[in-house]
């Protein structure tokens, strides 16, 4: 009979660390994975291609590139001083209209909807997602923009003194000139708006309905009101869903282009004004002129594609980070 010496020394022999993962696990994990790096491979190589193509721009140019308002190919002036201007305006005015719509629509859908109408409004909200931009444009040239010249007219009547709602024209004569009201910055602002809510309010929407049941009874207790359970526990959790949604319609408004294209009269004019007829923007300048451009043409019309793309990226770049910093439930810690 073998004896077995349980005092002996035993060599030291690491063990194999299994991680427990099961298959399923795996697969999914490498799939992420590899869509991730696709995506981030797509992206730069998109702004590489855009990179190259607009060195020779660049090197013809200069940074006048950046200073010229004009766009005249055929007396060699090319710039995009006023075709940003009008980007950040038409982005500016869709965000000002389209944030609280959309997050008082994400807080009324979340809190406030009965549970019989709420799959209804979200099923509502997804559809409008959906709906091609083509058909905006055309709703928005055809039933929007005679709405809204009225009430251009009024804001430049009351708020004139403002140099965005300023108008070259008298806006109190008796027989005003509508036709210096419409096609502008502020009526496809409108129509982007209308764009964007979407998109923002689902991602407030799905992290507003994220916020602790616990925190929220817990404000129930202490004798807050509905409307103090929201502003206590609700906002705070969703401060980074209100920023990372707010992001994302930035980056739709300021690269929106057949809504855009289909609303605006083109006008290479640099102008504080946002109610006055004639604008442009860069997604609808590359739409406008591409089909017909030579090949110099094209060239500094993709240069143009590259600077809203570097602009985008730099938007994204921000709000990811402004979200890294200000996580959904930071503010409802005790």
């Amino acid at each position: 009979m073998t004896v077995i010496d349980l005092d002996a020394p035993r060599a030291d022999v690491p063990r194999a660390l299994d991680p427990g993962l099961p298959i399923s696990d795996r697969v999914f994990q490498t799939t992420a994975r590899g869509v991730g790096m696709l995506v981030f491979v797509t992206t730069g190589s998109i702004g590489l291609f855009l990179g190259y193509q607009a060195i020779p721009t660049l090197h013809h140019y200069g940074l006048s590139f950046f200073s010229e308002t004009q766009w005249l190919p055929e007396r060699d002036r090319i710039g995009l001083a006023s075709t940003l201007l009008g980007t950040v305006e038409v982005a500016g005015v869709a965000l000002l209209v389209g944030f609280p719509l959309a997050l008082l629509t994400a807080l009324y859908i979340s809190e406030y909807a009965p549970p019989r109408l709420k799959p209804t409004l979200v099923a509502a909200i997804d559809l409008m997602a959906a709906v091609p931009s083509i058909i905006y444009g055309v709703w928005g040239f055809f039933v929007l923009q005679p709405q809204a010249i009225p009430l251009a007219r009024w804001l430049s009547q009351h708020l004139g003194w403002v140099p965005f709602f300023r108008v070259g024209t008298d806006p109190n004569a008796a027989s005003y000139a509508r036709s210096q009201y419409s096609a502008s910055a502020f009526v496809a602002g409108l129509v982007v708006s209308m764009m964007v809510i979407p998109l923002a309010c689902a991602v407030m929407r799905g992290v507003f309905a994220q916020a602790p049941t616990g925190e929220r009874e817990a404000a129930y207790a202490l004798g807050a009101s509905r409307w103090g359970m929201i502003r206590a526990v609700v906002l705070p959790y969703g401060r980074g869903g209100i920023i990372g949604g707010t992001m994302l319609a930035l980056g739709r408004a300021l690269g929106e282009t057949i809504a855009v294209l289909l609303i605006i009269s083109p006008a290479f004019e640099p102008k504080a004004s946002i109610l006055s007829v004639g604008t442009e923007t860069v997604s609808a300048l590359i739409a406008g002129r591409f089909g017909e451009a030579t090949s110099a043409q094209l060239l500094a019309l993709l240069t143009a594609g590259f600077v809203l793309f570097v602009i985008t990226l730099a938007v994204n770049t921000v709000a990811a980070v402004m979200v890294g910093r200000s996580r959904s439930g930071a503010g409802t810690d005790a």
